[in-house]
């Protein structure tokens, strides 16, 4: 189940947008008054959203961004000028907030880490125990021959399989035998 964070400075705040979730079919809610306290409830949970403010006790929000779990979403909440001032991968809605926008927007974002989520389980399930062991070792030949790192090596594999349109089992098993051909 997907938890929604509601980081805000003024612990009242994020209670009051709590209830209002709550009110409208959310179930996994939690307030938290820190970055610090959100990252630790983030842990706690597979997959979710952050709603943070612009600027919290501990951190700015580009700061809380970085450090999310991979299934996890950023909403920003603030004054105009500060949404309008934000990064442009980042979500954002302006004070005062309107129920509608936000109940529409945790909704749109929930459902969003939760195809990415299910996704990406359903690929690594697909995968047989020789698939991985073929990934394992196109991995482990290019980051010995082409000193690459082991995600560097990961994301090669993953675009070539992704340029060529094949899954990246097939183009690890290319990829070896390419490599086995020139020894």
């Amino acid at each position: 189940m997907s938890i929604v964070i509601v980081a805000l400075p003024k612990i009242e705040d994020a209670k009051r947008i709590c209830k209002v979730l709550i009110s409208h079919g959310f179930e996994n809610v939690v307030p938290c008054g820190t970055a610090a306290s959100a990252l630790i409830a983030a842990n706690d949970a597979e997959k979710g959203l952050i709603i943070s403010g612009y600027r919290l006790p501990d951190m700015y929000y580009t700061q809380l961004s970085e450090c999310i779990p991979k299934y996890y979403e950023l909403l920003l909440v603030g004054s105009l000028s500060k949404v309008s001032e934000a990064e442009g991968s980042v979500m954002a809605l302006a004070t005062p907030l309107k129920i509608y926008e936000l109940v529409n927007t945790v909704e749109m974002m929930l459902t969003q880490v939760e195809r990415r989520y299910k996704k990406d389980k359903k690929r690594t399930e697909e995968r047989s125990e020789k698939d991985i062991k073929d990934i394992q070792n196109a991995k482990r030949l290019l980051m010995e021959r082409n000193h690459l790192t082991e995600e560097a090596a990961y994301r090669y594999i993953q675009k070539c399989s992704m340029d060529n349109g094949v899954n990246m089992a097939e183009t690890a098993q290319m990829i070896l035998m390419l490599i086995d051909a020139e020894c």
